[in-house]
């Protein structure tokens, strides 16, 4: 089940999560069942046990849902060096694990997005540009009510929870129709939820 630490294999371990990355329309979560498919059953390089326990510490950890990526490369690199018991080399190759495999998630997807978001800042006042953005504008708006919708239908008490609901609208409305920074509404949501009131 171990890895053979070569040099092949770590590149092969790169490339194929180099590859995932710019499939990962979605978030990474969404290329899990190839990575399972490619470090389970392909290479036998991490055991089925460990990868669901990766995917479940992850999502149960605050952060980004990207993590489990860096624990499914710390298994895979701890894993080739023997095991926990193995020593300081284990550890060492369990980092190097960490970096391979969120180097790849990461790098290809950044500097795609990079480019692409500077190529059409460059090029905005062409028509297809101007397009796109226009398109897109009502299905992000959509996409981020139904959103809302969902997170307070889950739970949805009309004589319990119309704070919920007010603050939906109070925030689609200070968005839509003011320059104030995102944050600043996460903030006030974090303030409101700490409080009790939503």
């Amino acid at each position: 089940m171990n890895m053979a630490p070569t040099w092949a294999n770590w590149l092969d371990l790169f490339n194929h999560f180099a590859s995932l990355s710019l499939l990962a329309v979605g978030g990474a979560i969404t290329t899990a069942p190839d990575m399972h498919r490619y470090l389970v059953y392909e290479h036998g390089w991490i055991s089925d046990a460990q990868f669901t326990s990766s995917i479940a510490l992850s999502q149960a950890a605050p952060g980004p849902n990207v993590l489990f990526v860096a624990l499914l490369g710390w298994n895979v690199g701890l894993n080739a060096g023997g095991g926990m018991g193995a020593g300081p080399s284990a550890w060492v190759l369990a980092l190097l694990g960490v970096l391979v495999t969120m180097v790849a998630i990461l790098l290809p997807s950044s500097v795609l997005t990079y480019s692409a978001t500077r190529w059409a800042h460059h090029n905005r006042t062409l028509r297809p540009v101007r397009a796109f953005k226009a398109g897109m504008a009502p299905i992000v708006i959509a996409l981020l009510i139904a959103t809302g919708w969902v997170l307070i239908a889950a739970r949805d008490v009309p004589a319990r929870d119309w704070p919920l609901w007010l603050l939906m609208a109070v925030a689609t409305l200070v968005v839509w129709r003011t320059r104030l920074h995102l944050l600043w509404l996460i903030g006030a949501g974090a303030v409101l939820g700490a409080l009790g009131v939503v």
